[in-house]
């Protein structure tokens, strides 16, 4: 009898080093891939006029394709498939034509009110938006999911590029996530795809002119379905 208890003993311990032996691999294997990401280099905004739009000395177009593909960050274009917006007046795309690859689509002026627009360019969309800001840069959630919405498309705990067509949507996307309580240092805008010369485009738009098509669904798109959302009552 005692024998075996003793042997079922010993297969006890036996079980429980295994165990303690698989957990302090796993976690060594955890450790040694997530070292294997370099380290980025904290936010630092270029200067001149790349500045004001908050665009990233060091992580912008020419460099983002070193970036790309970390399980540590997510990557959001900021602009519509088509924006009522005439940036063709500035001699960009009112279009999405193309974005880089890896980078998901959440439209900017579906989150806030877009202000600060040349006047060459016109009127954005304005319908529904999640939060509306006022003159002092101050945000109002306008529906009871917004914040929420605001922390699912952009993780707190990520790393996030910013991207758009010209840089402006994505600098403003980032002083609303920092003004709301976000990590400057973990939010990088990259700039604008229209400068975009990297090895990872995904082509959206074929042909030119009349002729021109779109294959939007190549695009990993987040839709806000406003009508399912809960108004919010603000005092």
């Amino acid at each position: 009898m005692n024998k075996v208890v003793i042997k079922r003993y010993h297969v006890a311990i036996a079980i429980v080093v295994a165990l303690f032996v698989g957990i302090v691999i796993g976690n060594l294997n955890i450790t040694q891939f997530s070292s294997k990401l370099p380290a980025l280099p904290l936010p630092e905004v270029s200067e001149g006029q790349r500045g004001e739009f908050g665009i990233d000395k060091n992580i912008n177009e020419s460099s983002i394709d070193k970036y790309l593909g970390r399980e540590d960050s997510v990557y959001r274009d900021m602009r519509m498939l088509e924006d009522p917006a005439n940036y063709e007046a500035i001699e960009g795309d009112r279009y999405l034509s193309g974005l880089v690859e890896g980078f998901e689509v959440v439209p900017y002026p579906y989150l806030t009110n877009v202000m600060g627009l040349p006047a060459e360019v016109g009127n954005t969309y304005t319908g529904r938006v999640l939060f509306t800001q006022d003159d002092k840069g101050e945000y109002t959630a306008n529906y009871e999911q917004s914040m929420q919405i605001l922390e699912d498309l952009f993780p707190k705990d990520k790393k996030i590029f910013l991207m758009c067509g010209g840089g402006g949507y994505a600098g403003m996307t980032k002083s609303m996530l920092v003004k709301l309580g976000w990590d400057t240092t973990k939010i990088y805008v990259v700039g604008g795809y229209w400068f975009y010369e990297g090895d990872h485009k995904v082509q959206i738009k074929q042909g030119e002119g009349e002729n021109a098509t779109y294959s939007f669904w190549k695009v990993p798109y987040h839709n806000i379905d406003f009508d399912k959302l809960t108004a919010k009552k603000n005092d």
